[in-house]
């Protein structure tokens, strides 16, 4: 296990810049998962750490120790690929110990790590197979046992699990949280789902266009999002966005959309004239479909629900409103009215406010 330091690092491809000045600490033994749209840096970033791409600039720590003139094989480590990276040719049992038996360690040592890995992964009953002759989850698990059987300072991970289907995804996301739990080697995984980020994450470092967004465990980004854009990359389905302008009433500041609706504003630091975004999350807009009477702090949006979606437990609405096109959530039991007319009720201490210009955070 090991502590991981980037200091200022950036990686140029010509006139690209595919990473720029990424500042990081990881402490040893954390899970640390780097987010964010295509091209945003993320697999650059971790092909750095492990040798495959040279930094243009800036310094790469492991155990406080620069590694980027460090060989890739030197630098104690262990990768695990989108595609898995398995020889075909060789069975489960040799795909397993391939690193370590190019190390020349002792039979006896080979066969004990081997079977320990295969063990926690459950792969014994599968060491006499080639690749070919595995499912996708299967595989992965082999590729992952080829990481563990190395007892790596540190373990990379890029989109592992973005070539299974949903459920298998699932459970290789609980059986990643098992072994993170049982080895504690430090981790650093990339991906662009956000929900893995959320479920597998100490840590979360949002990126975009080669520069870290924010940097936070799963529930503080989630909750505090430092901008419009990690606002709208966490959570699904995504935020709402609806534009207003801060304006002063009872001699104190208030909210007032364009359909000229005003509403107390809520604790966040603003000036008069402000052109602001209000962000609402789907499951914060709660359908009012019995004409309920608006309680105190609260905001009343009027919807035409154009599109419905089941999903057991709750039913997500899609709808036209005088702001633009929303997602609201409604208990599954609720039955629309014949006209799709509802109106939602919003609590304002759950309203996100970003500055309108920068798109940053209003506290």
């Amino acid at each position: 296990m090991a502590n991981v330091k980037f200091e200022k690092l950036s990686k140029n491809f010509g006139d690209v810049k595919a990473v720029e000045d990424f500042t990081l600490n990881i402490e040893d033994g954390e899970f640390i998962v780097l987010v964010g749209p295509s091209g945003c840096g993320k697999s650059t970033t971790l092909r750095m750490i492990a040798g495959l791409e040279d930094a243009t600039t800036g310094l790469i720590y492991i155990d406080d120790k620069a590694v980027n003139k460090v060989h890739p094989k030197n630098r104690d480590i262990a990768m695990v690929f989108q595609n898995y990276a398995l020889y075909p040719h060789l069975s489960v049992r040799d795909n397993i110990s391939f690193g370590i038996r190019a190390q020349k360690l002792p039979k006896e040592e080979i066969e004990e790590r081997t079977m320990k890995a295969a063990e926690t992964l459950g792969l014994e009953d599968l060491l006499h197979r080639r690749p070919g002759e595995l499912s996708g989850g299967q595989k992965q698990r082999v590729a992952m046992g080829r990481a563990i059987v190395r007892n790596p300072k540190v373990f990379l991970f890029d989109e592992p699990l973005s070539n299974l289907d949903a459920k298998l995804r699932h459970r290789m996301r609980t059986e990643m949280k098992k072994l993170h739990k049982q080895f504690r080697t430090t981790t650093i995984y990339v991906t662009h789902d956000q929900v893995e980020a959320m479920t597998l994450a100490d840590k979360i470092v949002i990126m975009r266009d080669g520069r870290i967004e924010q940097v936070g465990i799963p529930n503080e980004l989630y909750q505090k999002p430092k901008n419009t854009f990690v606002a709208s990359f966490i959570g699904t389905p995504a935020m709402n966005f609806i534009h207003g302008e801060v304006f002063e009433m009872n001699s104190q500041l208030g909210i007032k959309l364009p359909d000229g609706l005003t509403f107390s504003m809520p604790k966040k630091f603003a000036i008069k004239g402000q052109k602001v975004i209000l962000g609402i999350r789907p499951e914060d807009l709660i359908a009012n479909v019995d004409n309920q009477k608006k309680r105190k702090k609260e905001l009343i949006i009027k919807a035409q629900v154009s599109v419905s979606e089941p999903m057991g437990h709750e039913t997500l609405l899609l709808c036209e409103t005088s702001y633009g096109e929303i997602t609201g959530k409604m208990d599954s039991n609720i039955v629309l009215p014949s006209n799709n007319l509802i109106s939602f009720n919003v609590n304002s201490d759950k309203m996100h406010v970003f500055d309108e210009r920068s798109g940053n955070r209003l506290e």
